[in-house]
């Protein structure tokens, strides 16, 4: 197929009576695309349409896991639950999962299906994919009223273009308008937006309805000529200048926002815990609802200088378990954290893939995961974790394990002990038999809580999960989402402030609800600085006022 037939090709058949698409692309990466499909997704959910997020094709390590115990991207999976609807795999059918050396894990509607490099993925797999994500677009038009598009980094890659899947391509498949945001924080703003169109074939350019500068800090009657000649140098509309939001609280799925946490000024406050920030951390938004705490300051730490003396260390997921390992072993990560373990009252926690580091030892037969075929653990639970070639996906629930030795605070340790979470691992760990394995504890009985998976027959006996020392100082486990258990997290750093000699808090907030009231707030905020009437125009739609 060469690039002209790609791009020009007949579109999908599109069936009758599908929902309206608007698409939001970008001038580059990170510039809150993400955040502003999430708002608009919920405006249109409070304005009584029935509205679903897709990204045919997306990269990142901080994963979803649908109902069905399937993964997909976190942003999507956000997206959805913006929209009121739980997610499926068809608002995000592509997920491409970097492992390093130029190689990704392809994820096709949930399942990993192979290991290929970029320039594979380019010239064998790309020509392939148009059916898979316009069949996925299809369904979900046939679902729903309107179905907000997000695409990905910029539209303007010349060296990229022909074969593209998830920006200007796909919009002329669908025949969908182009909204472009914006980041005006970074710079250049103006020159990113009108080089962005110099850029785009005639027929590309033509889609682009608005502008949505995002991250506005200043006077915005300083901002006025700038907007007016934009406007008059390109003919389409500033649909609004979005203000640069404090303490955003929608989950993040780039990495990239780590570096404003790891620089912004900490405050101080009765809890300190240090998550260590490897180059493939995964998942990292585990630990929002422990940000969130008022009595927490979580950090994302690179080097044993910024490590400090913290009350508890977190080794959080990895795409790559072995390599990541042998970066905190090449910073002094490693030896600095062992120290601290044995010199001082810190907890060690591992999630994931940082579970698998504190065993004894990581094997990667079929190197599912990167080069290294084999490493030694940590060596502080009697573990050993082999990598397997299918992936484990699934949602589970379940409860502490009764002889757990994790201090808490607890008016009713039966009533506040139930969880719920959801495992992505390539790894199976089996608990060794070597001597001194008596004296470690169980940490959780699970089941799942995926309605396939049960009708698949995987895990529908309660199972344990998570290992820990007898005096519960070192402990993991596979759990994602662990910390979103209101009850359990508060519990825990209960008994945190206890072992420092400092008093419970009874108060904590609800995960959920404040995640709903985020989603909300950003929605005003967006509501309320650009025009809303022009974008239910362009895509169609009454405007219905809430």
């Amino acid at each position: 197929m060469n690039e002209t037939e790609y791009i020009r090709d007949t579109p999908a058949k599109i069936g009758k009576g599908q929902g309206a698409v608007l698409m939001l692309q970008g001038t580059a990466s990170d510039v809150g695309k993400s955040i502003v499909t999430t708002a608009l997704c919920r405006i249109f959910l409070q304005d009584g349409y029935r509205t679903a997020p897709y990204k045919s094709q997306n990269m990142a390590l901080n994963s979803y896991v649908t109902l069905d115990g399937k993964e997909i991207g976190r942003a999507q999976g956000v997206q959805a639950e913006a929209c009121g609807i739980a997610a499926t795999t068809d608002m995000n059918p592509i997920l491409i999962k970097p492992i390093k050396d130029m190689h990704s894990q392809i994820v096709i509607h949930g399942v990993p299906e192979m290991q290929m490099s970029a320039m594979d993925y380019r010239t064998e797999f790309l020509p392939k994919a148009k059916g898979i994500v316009l069949d996925a677009l299809d369904r979900l038009r046939e679902k729903y009223d309107i179905v907000v598009m997000e695409g990905a980094g910029s539209p303007a890659e010349i060296n990229l273009k022909d074969r593209d899947i998830v920006n200007m391509n796909l919009a002329g498949w669908a025949d969908s308008p182009v909204i472009l945001v914006a980041d005006i924080d970074r710079g250049g703003v103006f020159a990113s937006i009108v080089g962005t169109l110099e850029l785009l074939e005639p027929h590309e350019a033509a889609r682009v309805r608005g502008f949505i500068i995002n991250k506005f800090r200043g006077d915005l009657a300083l901002l006025k000529p700038g907007l007016d000649w934009l406007e008059e140098r390109t003919g389409i509309p500033v649909l609004g200048v979005l203000p640069y939001i404090q303490d955003m609280r929608i989950e993040a799925e780039d990495s990239v926002v780590l570096d404003e946490l790891q620089y912004q000024r900490q405050e101080k406050r009765d809890l300190d815990i240090v998550v260590i920030r490897y180059p493939r951390i995964s998942n990292f938004t585990d630990f929002d609802a422990l940000r969130w705490e008022q009595d927490v300051v979580v950090r994302f730490v690179q080097s044993v200088d910024e490590l400090g003396t913290p009350d508890v260390i977190i080794l959080p997921g990895t795409k790559d378990t072995i390599g990541d390992l042998g970066f905190i072993r090449d910073r002094g990560l490693a030896e600095a954290i062992l120290r601290l373990t044995q010199t001082r009252d810190v907890q060690l926690v591992g999630i994931c893939g940082g579970y698998q580091m504190l065993g004894e030892r990581l094997s990667d037969p079929h190197a599912v995961e990167g080069s290294a075929r084999e490493a030694a653990g940590l060596g502080l639970l009697p573990m050993r974790t082999a990598f397997s070639k299918q992936k484990k996906t699934v949602r589970v629930r379940g409860e502490l394990s009764q002889d757990h030795p994790l201090q808490f605070v607890l008016s009713d340790a039966k009533a506040h002990s139930a969880i719920g979470a959801y495992e992505i691992h390539m790894g199976v760990t089996e608990r060794s038999t070597e001597p001194g394995g008596s004296e470690h504890r169980k940490l959780f009985s699970i089941e799942a809580d995926s309605a396939d998976s049960l009708e698949a027959g995987e895990d529908i006996q309660a199972h344990p999960e998570g290992l820990a020392t007898a005096d519960g100082r070192i402990w993991g486990c596979y759990l994602h989402g662990l910390f979103d258990n209101d009850a359990f997290r508060r519990s825990w750093l209960n008994g945190i402030r206890v072992n420092k000699g400092l008093d419970a808090i009874c108060e904590t907030f609800q995960a959920e609800e404040r995640k709903l009231a985020e989603y909300d707030r950003v929605a005003d905020i967006v509501r309320n600085h650009v025009d809303m009437e022009k974008i239910y125009e362009i895509i169609g739609c009454t405007h219905r006022k809430p």
